[in-house]
């Protein structure tokens, strides 16, 4: 990192401890939208605001490989993304934008959201059996008709839909003109004509605004001019979203895991148990140690995964399926142990632990399940090998019938 990167993870550092940890909400209770206002306008004055976004557009332009320490500063606190206007799903639209939108969408869509104006969705998950891990099952459909499209769908689980001013909708397109079939993606506003947000989807977590309702499209009408990038195109461009995507969602809960842990090791230092410390006993200092190595070894996957998406956001993309694996399932294991190692106070209001907890069990299914990712995963090495067999590399599990065993 450069210098000046170091110095926004610094600053970024002392505004979530001084300012937005003293401004979480009480159990139970939700950010209020005037405390956000004030806590974003804070962190523009701190000079830590929309730390990834373009600086034309109002962020500091950060560049994805140093994205990871700021974020997971962010992440020390359930608010502090939000609160940096770098949290789930907007995060991600801005990423998407950035890449793939035309300057007059940019100036509509993507400036409005750096600054905060407004909030958005990423619409492509359905009920079954429509797109959910399998995005080939995209059911919600859009027709060409004089000056634009007229999508037909429902969409499921479209984090911040409620109260967000647009969506991002992925749409199964026929062949037409010059482009071929496949999936397209539309820049929808929420309020549009045909479109109706609910019911709502209760869930555990609830760090993210506009909860998870359904989306319904009834013949909405998209003018050409909010078609995002080309017709046919939408499964490529999900792809420029998906893999920064997940990652962040790891950087931030790292983040998170950090603070859990952090309770945990003071914790052990004050509780007295059997004449010592409880960070003097051997089973304890196992939990703390089993967490440390969660933290570190989380920690450099998700840098190597950033570095090489930048460079080649294919290979880039494979690898944030395993750090997204990895951290969605290490980052619940440093917590709970945190939830063990305080005890009673580690499941009460008393303690923001169980909070925690229930804030990152979600990640093993949102943005593809553990299970998929690890299906993936394991065909694309099978898929290497094959290709590095294929140019001449001898298999290695030949057995020698004259070896002696």
């Amino acid at each position: 990192m450069n210098a000046a990167s170091i110095d926004l993870v610094a600053r970024t550092r002392a505004f979530v401890r001084d300012v937005v940890i003293p401004a979480e909400p009480a159990w139970g209770e939700t950010l209020r939208e005037d405390a956000l206002a004030a806590l974003r306008a804070a962190a523009r004055d701190a000079g830590v605001y929309a730390p990834h976004a373009p600086v034309e557009y109002g962020g500091l332009g950060l560049a994805l490989p140093e994205w990871s320490p700021v974020f997971q500063e962010a992440g020390y606190s359930p608010i502090g993304p939000a609160a940096l206007n770098c949290m789930a799903p907007d995060e991600g639209n801005m990423r998407l934008l950035e890449v793939v939108a035309g300057r007059e969408q940019k100036e509509r869509y993507l400036r409005p959201l750096v600054q905060g104006g407004i909030r958005s969705a990423f619409a492509m998950t359905e009920p079954h059996p429509g797109a959910g891990s399998d995005p080939e099952a995209l059911a919600t459909t859009a027709r060409r008709v004089d000056g634009g499209w007229v999508i037909d769908g429902e969409k499921r689980f479209i984090s911040g839909a409620e109260g967000g001013a647009f969506a991002i909708v992925m749409a199964r397109t026929e062949a037409t003109g010059e482009f071929g079939a496949g999936a397209t993606m539309f820049l929808t506003p929420l309020d549009a004509t045909g479109v109706r947000v609910g019911p709502g989807i209760g869930t555990i977590e609830a760090a993210i605004a506009g909860g998870h309702p359904h989306v319904v499209f009834d013949g909405v009408f998209v003018p050409d001019a909010d078609v995002l990038g080309q017709p046919g195109e939408g499964f490529r461009y999900a792809q420029v979203r998906l893999g920064p995507a997940r990652l962040t969602h790891c950087m931030r809960w790292l983040g998170l895991a950090r603070r859990a842990h952090d309770i945990a090791l003071d914790r052990a230092a004050n509780r007295q148990l059997f004449g010592a410390r409880l960070g003097d006993l051997g089973l304890a200092q196992a939990l703390i140690a089993e967490s440390v190595i969660d933290l570190e070894t989380t920690d450099a996957l998700i840098d190597k995964a950033a570095r090489v998406l930048e460079a080649d956001p294919r290979a880039g993309a494979a690898l944030s399926s395993v750090a997204k694996v990895h951290a969605s399932e290490a980052v619940y294991r440093v917590i709970d142990r945190a939830v063990q190692l305080c005890g009673g106070d580690g499941v009460s209001s008393g303690l923001p632990l169980i909070q925690y907890l229930n804030e990152v069990r979600p990640f093993r299914i949102y943005d593809g399940s553990s299970e998929t990712h690890r299906w993936a995963i394991a065909r694309r090495a099978m898929r290497a090998r094959d290709r590095e067999v294929a140019a001449g590399e001898p298999r290695r599990d030949r057995v020698d019938p004259g070896a002696s065993r």
